[in-house]
């Protein structure tokens, strides 16, 4: 099969040609230690802060708030463990929802382990937390609250600046898990008052191994990794200059191309879902209409199973996902599909797709016409569809 249509980049994202050739010099030639005080090292060091500054500017706040990782799941362990741990003397209670990602919802786990108290606050049937839910479950021990900008598996974008409003007379930090939204739409946790915010660099274009924590000024967290003095004390370990030359260079053309990429994918997106809707039957759009990343397609199918028919359509070039990457291969059904209300009959025929910038209309019609055979194919051989096909036949 030499023909590849590749609609899993909510899972990762290819590095971009641009982001490539920018990186190629730190690889090789520019290979000097960042805190090293001659020449040869002051020059990687100014690398950092160039692309400190260029994530600075898609956020809209200082770069002197932005601390490297290598990716988001360590932000989001930094984010949520830093504070527990600089926060126990005022509390044990932490707030996030039941459709976080599992970088969450594990250190959430963790942390339980460790006495600490969680609410995991329900959602609608969209996947979308309810700002007076989350006002109802505050205590004056909660320390932190923390829900995801946008969720990875239904594309649902959250009321980030609502919640931020409402926590800002609260002495609780908020984070906010951006990974799938970073570079995809706009994010200012300055202006939605999010204390903390995660992000990691292979989901806009940059390359793996890179990602970043905001912390906003004023917030004191531990240091997560110890060592030499390297992100401020706060994150020891020599800097991967290349990755994070790559991810500060991606910062800048996601920033720079995220108006119409949003307009074009968002197009893209709504005529895949037409098609489906109206051409596949026993089917069912997961997550908002509206509201929703541009580029998410989430639709579970019955009488099927989702990881059969992502395995027949990788067979015909078609990359795509039966729900986050971080769980692919379990044989449970999704936990934000159960969290939005679905049986797992249901949750188990969900499949996801996600498009971006190169998708264009034939890979689309493509994968619909695919999709349908291989649906076909599948559900013949089903006997519960068969014997429910032929009862609505005889109506």
């Amino acid at each position: 099969m030499n023909k590849r249509i590749y609609l899993d980049n909510a899972a990762t994202t290819k590095i971009s040609d641009e982001v490539f050739e920018y990186m190629l010099p730190y690889l090789k030639e520019a290979y000097g230690n960042p805190s090293s005080i001659y020449d040869f090292g002051e020059e990687n060091k100014q690398t950092l802060l160039t692309a400190r500054k260029s994530i600075a500017r898609v956020l809209e706040c200082e770069p002197q708030n932005i601390y490297f990782t290598s990716g988001g799941t360590e932000s989001d362990n930094w984010a949520l463990i830093g504070t527990a741990e600089s926060r126990s003397e005022l509390g044990r209670h932490i707030i996030t929802t039941g459709i976080e990602h599992h970088a969450v919802v594990n250190t959430c786990r963790y942390l339980e382990n460790r006495g600490y108290e969680v609410t995991y606050l329900k959602v609608d049937e969209q996947g979308r937390v309810d700002p007076l839910r989350l006002q109802r479950a505050l205590r004056k021990d909660t320390i932190l609250v923390s829900i995801m900008t946008a969720n990875n598996e239904i594309g649902t974008i959250q009321p980030i600046e609502a919640i931020g409003r409402l926590l800002k007379n609260h002495p609780a930090l908020f984070h906010t898990d951006a990974v799938q939204a970073f570079g995809h739409i706009p994010v200012l946790p300055e202006k939605w008052n999010v204390d903390l915010l995660s992000a990691s660099g292979h989901k806009f274009h940059g390359p793996k191994g890179s990602g970043f924590l905001y912390v906003r000024d004023g917030i004191k967290l531990p240091p997560f990794l110890h060592g030499g003095k390297q992100e401020r004390g706060l994150r020891a370990g020599t800097e991967n200059v290349a990755a994070i030359a790559g991810m500060g260079k991606a910062a800048e053309i996601a920033g720079r191309a995220m108006r119409n990429r949003i307009q074009r994918e968002a197009s893209l997106r709504d005529y895949m879902i037409h098609r489906i809707e109206t051409e596949i039957p026993f089917c069912r759009l997961n997550g908002p209409r509206k509201n929703r990343l541009s580029n998410n397609v989430n639709v579970s199918f019955e009488f099927v199973d989702g990881e059969t028919i992502v395995i027949l359509l990788d067979m015909e070039g078609i990359c795509c996902s039966s729900g986050s990457a971080c769980s692919a291969g379990q044989a449970v059904s999704s936990h934000v599909l159960k969290e939005i209300g679905l049986s797992d009959e249901i949750a188990r025929g969900a499949i996801r797709f996600t498009l971006n910038e190169e998708t264009t209309r034939e890979d689309v019609d493509y994968t619909v016409e695919r999709l349908k055979e291989v649906l076909d194919k599948n559900r013949k051989m089903n006997p519960l569809y068969l014997s429910f096909s032929q009862m609505n036949q005889k109506r």
